[in-house]
């Protein structure tokens, strides 16, 4: 099934990303007719139908990556054909010299593929005379230009809130993480609860990931959309949130790990762990409010009180031999941890 699975989308994408990408279609090929008579507007309706992207900022770049493939497709097919006439293999060759081309100005995959697919299409659709070609030039500039003032017009795509969203539940997995290892720091665990503890905590790995790509596309989405002034202090301060987050993300799981490899019996007893229990919970809690800070809601049972937690710096008496590593490490990682959330340097 894995190639199956390969056809699908993690996500469907938005309603009204289709009807936009029909409607320019359908605008892009009535207008093109109506301008360029004479051929069915192909050109025109492909442009305008690749050009709506899920940002504004794609859709240009778009735009000019098809404009840009089909002149130099276009051209490539006319001069072949006045210099070898109208054979089937001119086709082929058109294709391999497109190619070629392409690869010598180091052109994007996307272009590179534009410029062979449009010598293609010119020779095998119609007569590669000049005015053909320049009527299919303008083709593709007149569809180009309609997908990006459809996609610009109507409701251009603003992808705040799935950050928002990540955000929000990496925050609230991070701190739920730091619960955890404060309860368990201060009983026996068996190695199965050990294991657990692990496993939940590099969870925290692809949520990160997962909160940088929709930042990323948050930032694309805003770029040379109208909308986006609004939107911009407001994703720069989800921004610095994930920023501050992501090395607490690196600390949190070293501190589990160090906690699992170097779990001892004798821990629990050590006059310093409910010491560094109490800091752990703290650290969750000021975890939470720093999502809430940054106006990224987390779920209502997250809600936490508006007061930092983490008030001074943990001191803590010498422990044992047997554990004196595992302390020094979660010490450390927390001073870490203390200093992120209270931007400390």
């Amino acid at each position: 099934m894995r190639p199956l699975a390969a056809l699908r989308a993690a996500r469907r994408a938005p309603l009204l990303q289709v009807a936009k990408s029909a409607a320019a279609t359908i605008a892009a090929w009535l207008v093109a007719g109506w301008l360029v008579p004479g051929h069915l507007p192909v050109f025109a309706a492909i442009a305008a139908l690749l050009v709506v992207q899920p940002s504004v900022n794609q859709s240009f770049a778009k735009a000019v990556e098809r404009s840009i493939g089909v002149i130099a497709g276009v051209v490539i097919a006319v001069l072949l054909s006045l210099a070898l006439g109208g054979l089937s293999w001119v086709v082929l060759l058109a294709v391999v010299v497109a190619m070629v081309v392409a690869w010598s100005f180091k052109a994007t995959p996307g272009t590179a593929n534009q410029v062979a697919i449009s010598a293609m299409l010119v020779l095998a659709l119609g007569s590669a005379s000049p005015d053909y070609a320049v009527d299919r030039i303008l083709e593709t500039l007149i569809g180009a230009a309609i997908g990006l003032v459809v996609n610009v017009a109507v409701v251009p795509p603003v992808l705040v809130d799935p950050v928002r969203r990540d955000l929000a539940l990496l925050g609230a997995e991070l701190a739920a993480t730091l619960d955890r290892l404060g309860d368990a720091i201060t009983e026996d665990q068996s190695q199965a609860h050990l294991q657990e503890l692990m496993l939940k905590a590099r969870l925290l790995r692809p949520m990160k990931e997962a909160a940088d790509a929709s930042l990323g596309a948050g930032e694309e989405s805003l770029t040379l959309n109208p909308r986006g002034s609004r939107h911009r202090t407001e994703l720069a301060a989800m921004g610095a949130l994930l920023e501050r987050l992501g090395p607490i993300v690196t600390q949190v799981i070293g501190m589990t790990r160090a906690y699992v490899d170097q779990y001892d019996t004798t821990l629990p007893a050590e006059p310093a762990v409910p010491a560094i229990a109490e800091q752990l919970h703290r650290a969750g809690h000021d975890v939470r409010l720093a999502v809430q800070v940054a106006e990224v809601v987390p779920e209502p049972e997250a809600l936490t009180s508006a007061i930092p937690a983490l008030t001074s710096p943990l001191e803590i008496r010498p422990p044992s031999s047997r554990n004196w590593v595992l302390i020094g490490s979660l010490t450390e990682d927390l001073r870490r941890i203390r200093a992120g959330l209270r931007d400390e340097a």
